[in-house]
């Protein structure tokens, strides 16, 4: 019952009264207290290849990766990247990254991994600019970053919200590997995709 309150209240409560005119919290609002929500999770960082029911298919619910965040902070909204990624894979997969050496898509994980995310989403037209100017960072945006920068390649992937850091920077949810956090990381790492997602992306497919 507490988890429960703590979701509506996320979801509809805080975000209005973010809203200075009184209007009801937007996409983007509804996004970023999704992804805080997810932060209430004791979630095991673990990457294993899972078989997947589809669509809405998912790993168990104490298991997850940083991609999770964005996918269960979406599902939320009801958006689902499993068949969204899985469907455009599927129209254009050379489109894709082939970082893995598959030949065909594959709805178990391809929705589960950074590259395939950040590809989806910007042939979607959700692709801003990543500079350093954090006003230009709004709630619910969607970033990604190699985590290696010039020594490598790790990609990573968070949810931008509306809460400040102590530097008045945008915190972040992401799962670096101890489970969903909020933290204030959004420069800490070269970024590679900034993401503004709208429901209008969707509507066609949902």
């Amino acid at each position: 019952m507490g988890r429960l309150l703590f979701i509506v209240l996320t979801l509809f409560a805080a975000p209005a009264l973010a809203q200075s005119d009184g209007a009801a919290p937007g996409f983007g609002e509804r996004l970023s207290a999704a992804a805080i929500e997810r932060t209430t999770y004791r979630i095991v960082y673990d990457p294993a290849y899972v078989r997947l029911s589809y669509p809405l298919g998912d790993v168990a619910p104490d298991r997850g990766v940083c991609a999770d965040v964005v996918v269960r902070a979406l599902r939320v909204l009801g958006i689902d990247l499993q068949k969204l990624v899985h469907e455009d894979m599927t129209a254009d997969f050379a489109a894709y990254p082939s970082h893995w050496g598959l030949a065909r898509p594959d709805s178990n994980i391809d929705h589960r991994r950074v590259p395939n995310l950040e590809t989806f989403l910007t042939r979607k037209g959700a692709r801003l600019p990543a500079g350093n100017d954090m006003s230009d960072y709004l709630p619910g945006d969607i970033v990604a970053w190699n985590l290696r920068g010039d020594e490598g390649w790790l990609p990573h992937i968070g949810v931008v919200t509306g809460r400040k850091g102590p530097k008045g920077r945008p915190m972040v949810v992401h799962n670096i590997g101890r489970g969903p956090k909020l933290e204030d990381v959004l420069f800490d790492w070269p970024m590679t995709g900034h993401y503004r997602v709208t429901m209008s992306m969707f509507e066609a497919h949902t």
